[in-house]
């Protein structure tokens, strides 16, 4: 936790800052050297993000004029089962986008460790330990994601209500917007199985101790403590009391979920920070002013809110890559100043650079980035790919009403036990 809290600060110290961060010069490709690199990823295809590969590339290709670069995007549902596939084809990409956490973690036989390559980057980025596994760094840090819980300021204002400290609260206000605007309380999409990370990772501050969120971080997992019991306990009474949408288990999380906030079909929902699903989008649909951020309500006394987040979404180098060098210096491009502050503007991400002003961004970036230098890591992002998915279906049953939080709890500490 000390490396967390030391590129925290020096995150939250870099936002009023500038500067050009862009990969240091290199000698041109040497003579038989690929004369492509294949990226591979699920953003490249977003009209959004098309200056942030402009600006990468044009970085990469004044080192490396005689080296073209091609992105393959692929769908993100059937990402990593088609980078799997690749892979023992031999014929997968060289560089690769990985989300931070288990996504990574599980993978790193796939990569390159690029500490080499990366030791310059270190203090500007921030993120690392999301693509850092027996520490190595196996990625290098795009954006950093959290889980800000969004509030709509127009509906609150509506039922006369203000953002609630404690979960008793938080009911009852979602009472009240109920009955003065007609909006569900919480946007829930849980199709894929995602709805209980983003519930985990959310409400969770407010349910741990900080004890026990360190402990399960730090891999101390205490699967029978009461409080770990509680947020699957509230992830069903939250369904069977009505505070979700109808049908969430039949609603997918991207970007159904998120539509029902965007049109005020409900006052909440526990959104990104970055990319998709966050306040720029959220902003674009109800106005920035009245897209609000409040902190988790308290369920447990002790309990003391953080943001959670962690590194979001890096790039790696494959172990297959002809010049894993080359496609590290790739990774550099992708990670300099010039193009994260494009990927910031022109995607409303909140990227790992330290040094890009975020200071003209909107309400709802000015509530979230203060809370950077206290957050602490995601909790879902600390469990391993295969606890995840165990974790959407059982899930699925919990809100279907088919198991109960008892034998959902053992069977996800068998596994976490197993991975």
């Amino acid at each position: 936790m000390k490396q967390r809290s030391l590129w925290a600060a020096v995150l939250v110290t870099g936002l009023a800052l500038s500067g050009c961060g862009s990969a240091a010069p290199t000698q041109p490709s040497s003579k038989g050297a690929p004369s492509k690199i294949v990226v591979w990823d699920w953003k490249s295809g977003e009209p959004g993000v098309a200056s942030y590969l402009e600006k990468a590339k044009a970085d990469f290709a004044a080192r490396h004029p005689d080296v073209t670069v091609e992105f393959v995007a692929q769908p993100f549902d059937q990402y990593y089962t088609l980078l799997g596939a690749a892979a023992q084809s031999g014929k997968g990409p060289d560089v690769m986008l990985f989300n931070g956490g288990g996504q990574l973690r599980d993978r790193v036989d796939l990569l390159v460790p690029l500490d080499e390559y990366v030791a310059a980057d270190r203090q500007r980025l921030a993120g690392w330990d999301a693509f850092s596994k027996d520490g190595k760094v196996y990625a290098a840090p795009v954006t950093l994601q959290g889980h800000p819980i969004y509030y709509n300021k127009t509906i609150y204002q509506k039922a006369g209500v203000e953002p609630a400290k404690t979960w008793d609260d938080f009911v009852t206000g979602c009472a009240a917007i109920k009955k003065a605007a007609g909006a569900d309380c919480l946007a829930l999409g849980n199709k894929e199985g995602f709805g209980i990370q983003f519930f985990m990772s959310g409400l969770g501050p407010g349910i741990l101790t900080p004890k026990e969120y360190d402990d399960w971080i730090a891999g101390r997992r205490d699967w029978t403590s009461p409080h770990v019991k509680e947020i699957f306990r509230l992830w069903k009474k939250a369904g069977d009391d009505g505070l979700n949408n109808d049908g969430a288990n039949s609603t997918a999380l991207f970007n159904d979920a998120f539509a029902l906030f965007d049109t005020a079909k409900a006052a909440h929902v526990i959104g990104l920070m970055s990319d998709v699903g966050h306040w720029k989008d959220f902003g674009e649909f109800l106005g920035p002013d009245n897209v609000g951020v409040m902190a988790a309500p308290v369920v447990t006394e002790g309990a003391e809110p953080v943001l959670p987040y962690d590194g979001g979404i890096g790039y790696g180098v494959a172990k297959t890559a002809k010049d894993p060098a080359l496609a590290a210096d790739l990774v550099r491009s992708l990670t300099s100043t010039a193009a994260l502050t494009a990927f910031s503007t022109g995607a409303g991400a909140i990227t790992s650079d330290t040094t890009i002003d975020a200071s003209g961004g909107a309400p709802a970036v000015a509530a979230i980035v203060p809370q950077i230098k206290s957050g602490k890591p995601a909790l879902h992002v600390a469990l391993s790919s295969k606890v995840l998915d165990l974790m959407g279906r059982l899930s699925q049953q919990l809100l279907s009403g088919s198991a109960e939080v008892d034998d959902v709890v053992r069977q996800l500490a068998a596994a976490d036990e197993a991975s």
